[in-house]
């Protein structure tokens, strides 16, 4: 888990960033387990907490209802936004119109400078945000960031390797129902398209 850059970039090399293939089904829910419970803020400073799950209490009347499927992109070196792209722009573009669908692409910092609070506020001023034809319908991209270590995050999602990009789809319940590593392959992209539309009619 405290492994350096280099292991992560010797890894990144052998394989570009997939350390394993996408599932090829959706994971049945009496074998799927939750997303463990993060803090997240927006680029206006707003906190919450993710995944938005029906056991979960929402912040305050600003926030969305609770999603039947979400997919979140985890993101925890610049490098890795590409990957991320390659998963979220077409579940972007095939579930634009559906409500019941939520993206949120999170970008971790865990530098101890950039997680004072003074120097966070500044960075958050200046962080990117979503396009205009981003969020153009329903299915908004949501970019949020999360500060701190987070190592015990880290080891309950078994992730080590941190220059490559993580993707999530979660059902109403904040449980993992598919997962994707690095960049999307063409057999891999599939998988998550065919899958979301399964949680949307779960009861």
């Amino acid at each position: 888990m405290n492994r350096g850059y280099f292991a992560d970039m010797s890894e990144l090399r052998k394989h570009g960033g997939k350390i394993a293939m996408a599932n090829k089904i959706i994971i049945p829910a009496m074998a799927a387990v939750k997303f463990p419970i993060i803090e997240v803020e927006q680029s206006d400073g707003q906190s919450f907490k993710l995944p938005i799950s029906c056991s979960g209490k929402k912040v305050n009347q600003n926030m969305p209802s609770v999603p039947k499927a979400t997919l979140l992109c985890l993101s925890f070196r610049a490098s890795s936004q590409a990957m991320i792209d390659s998963w979220g722009v077409p579940f972007r573009n095939a579930f634009c119109d559906k409500e019941d669908v939520h993206l949120y692409e999170v970008s971790f910092i865990d530098s101890w400078l950039l997680c004072r609070k003074p120097i966070k506020q500044l960075l958050l001023r200046i962080m990117r945000k979503p396009k205009s034809e981003d969020n153009q319908g329903p299915l908004r991209r949501q970019i949020v960031y999360s500060f701190g270590d987070h190592y015990y995050f880290r080891k309950e999602l078994k992730i080590m390797n941190l220059l490559t990009g993580y993707v999530f789809l979660l059902d109403k319940f904040g449980r993992i129902r598919w997962q994707g590593f690095g960049a999307a392959t063409p057999e891999e992209l599939p998988s998550l398209l065919s899958c979301t539309p399964l949680l949307l009619e779960e009861k």
